[in-house]
């Protein structure tokens, strides 16, 4: 039998995540970039068995952010670059607000902490998942020979950048944002 609990976060909420989230990014200045990627992918890791379901499918998002850091074809802007870094020094901190071996529970704050992260870097996963899946779909295809690789490439990474920006830019208007600490 499964039980499904359901929880909203209000704006103390948030702002008691944004704290911690400072917290963590002060605590990882020190890190390097090599150094929060490799802690990123040490919790994904650790992670993957013997927790909810819920846990796990946010451990993909995490993925995919270090994938977006790490993708050289994707080029992700230094602006981009360094605030998907900055989220991700999070997960650096091994002391987090939950304990990991507390069982069932001991990663219900990261699972939180990555949801906030994905909804506030909405565009940019979005559009990193587009790029992933026209690249795929792209290097199956024949076609014009004299159009190399790279500029296919370069122009669907332009298009891409380009619309994630906007996009964000028009979203955060108006309104108080999580990623605004960083």
């Amino acid at each position: 039998m499964a039980f499904e609990v359901k929880f909203e976060l209000t704006e103390s909420d948030l702002e008691y995540f944004r704290d911690v989230m400072r917290k963590a990014q002060a605590g990882a200045k020190q890190l390097s970039e090599q150094d929060i990627l490799a802690n990123a992918k040490k919790i994904s890791q650790n992670i993957k068995d013997n927790v909810p379901e819920f846990v796990r499918e946010r451990i993909q998002k995490l993925e995919t952010f270090v994938a977006m850091i790490e993708d050289g074809e994707w080029q992700i802007p230094t602006e981009e670059r360094t605030e998907v870094l900055s989220a991700l020094a999070y997960f650096s901190d091994p002391e987090d607000l939950v304990p990991d071996h507390i069982p069932v529970l001991g990663f219900l704050d990261d699972a939180i902490m990555i949801e906030l992260v994905a909804e506030e870097f909405k565009d940019d996963f979005e559009a990193f998942e587009e790029f992933c899946a026209y690249r795929t779909r792209e290097e199956g295809r024949s076609g014009d020979a004299t159009i190399t690789r790279e500029e296919w490439l370069e122009s669907k990474r332009h298009e891409l950048h380009s619309r994630m920006r906007s996009r964000r830019l028009s979203r955060r208007s108006g309104r108080s944002s999580f990623r605004s600490i960083f």
